[in-house]
């Protein structure tokens, strides 16, 4: 899956940065072409002649490098790449990623990268496990970069734990398999509801909820970035889609959702309901803003609005998947597997109010992945672009593969 891909190498200054011979010789085995940026710090550890000799392509290093005008394009090889891979990523450049601190090519082409990135942390164990380091790192997946953990093991240091860059061959790997998944929805069609409904109760008053609707936007990223044609019904949220495929619908009420997603699910092959939708309405709509001078007291009726979850449920074919969200607040397994039976779903998603981190918004979440039969998959806490991640990996191993052979 590496033939042909162009990747951008970033290099900087750890004592791992002699792995990047061998990873550089790895991808171009693979059939990939390399370009290779390193920092100034990174010179210090390996030679620029010896990465150009084996890229079979110059080295970059400084914006400027001849004295002649001409200077090295960052916005350009940002949209040449289809990867960028910094390797080794010491602390500083972690830092300087996660806060914009463009003051070298390296950063300053992972600002203007447009392609994924991954991150393969090389550094001592204490720097590793510091809580700046850590958040920085945080930072950086919450921004949809890819962090390649580093090992435990003999450190340059003489210390021994968790720091070692990943092996070039492990890492080659991993983008590997994910260039294969970006292929594994290609042709299908997803719908996917995210963010909170709004029940007016007058011009200015509303019914509504906390959802910020970053689940459903980071899982119609993740659908949208393995080749699936993702139609997205999103209620009032301030939220931006970053795949130019995803066609997105914006609705205010439940009953606007439900419509849209009725109408939708009929052609599709997998729907996911991760929206926080409104279970009732005002009775009536009041055309005028309500005077409190007028009211002592204010009550307002409320009717059951049409359930989206139970409906596609009732008419979803053989061949579509459903997947519904729970979220509660106690006996969370107990009332997800009973919601999933009774609405006809073939996954649940079940996150709780109780857990920290988790829930309405939160830039993380930490789920339960509840099938059928009654298999329980416990995702731990992460941010919920990599949530997205591992529940679409879930779906297409799952479910998805079954699909298609069953066409």
């Amino acid at each position: 899956m590496m033939r042909g891909k162009k990747i951008i190498l970033g290099i900087t200054g750890s004592i791992a940065a002699y792995k990047a011979a061998y990873l550089i010789r790895a991808l171009v085995r693979k059939g990939a072409e390399v370009q290779v940026v390193i920092t100034p710090a990174g010179r210090e550890f390996i030679t620029p002649l010896t990465l150009a000799t084996l890229s079979r392509r110059p080295v970059v290093s400084e914006f400027f490098s001849n004295r002649d005008g001409s200077w090295n394009s960052h916005v350009d090889m940002g949209l040449w790449a289809d990867a960028m891979l910094i390797a080794p990523a010491s602390a500083s450049t972690i830092g300087k990623m996660a806060n914009g601190v463009a003051d070298n090519m390296l950063v300053t082409t992972y600002l203007s990268c447009k392609a994924p990135v991954f991150v393969a942390p090389a550094m001592d164990l204490d720097m590793y496990a510091h809580p700046s380091t850590q958040r920085n790192l945080e930072t950086l997946r919450s921004y949809g970069n890819y962090v390649i953990e580093p090992e435990d093991g003999f450190l340059a240091s003489g210390l021994e734990g968790k720091g070692r860059m990943s092996e070039p061959d492990d890492i080659v790997r991993i983008m590997g398999d994910f260039f294969a998944s970006q292929k594994a929805l290609q042709g299908k069609k997803i719908l996917i509801t995210a963010g909170p409904t709004y029940e007016k109760i007058d011009p200015v008053r509303f019914i509504g909820n906390y959802s910020s609707g970053k689940m459903g936007f980071a899982l119609a990223e993740a659908c949208a970035g393995r080749g699936a044609e993702v139609t997205l019904v999103a209620g009032p949220v301030g939220l931006k889609t970053k795949n130019p495929s995803i066609r997105r619908i914006d609705v205010e009420s439940a009953g606007e959702m439900y419509d849209e997603a009725v109408r939708i699910f009929r052609s599709c092959d997998l729907a996911i309901l991760s929206a926080a939708v409104a279970d009732y309405r005002p009775e009536r709509q009041v055309a005028e803003k309500i005077k409190r001078e007028r009211n002592d007291a204010l009550a307002v009726s409320l009717v059951r609005n049409e359930d989206i979850a139970a409906t596609l449920g009732r008419n979803k074919r053989a061949n579509q998947i459903l997947v519904g969200f729970a979220l509660e607040t106690e006996n969370g397994k107990s009332n997800a597997k009973e919601k999933l039976q009774r609405k006809n779903l073939d996954v649940i998603v079940l996150n709780s109010l109780n857990d920290a981190g988790a829930g309405f918004g939160c830039d993380t979440n930490k789920v339960t992945l509840i099938g059928r039969s009654g298999t329980e998959t416990e995702l731990p806490l992460k941010s919920k672009t990599e949530i997205a991640a591992d529940i679409v990996d879930y779906l297409v191993s799952g479910y998805l593969q079954s699909q298609t052979a069953g066409e």
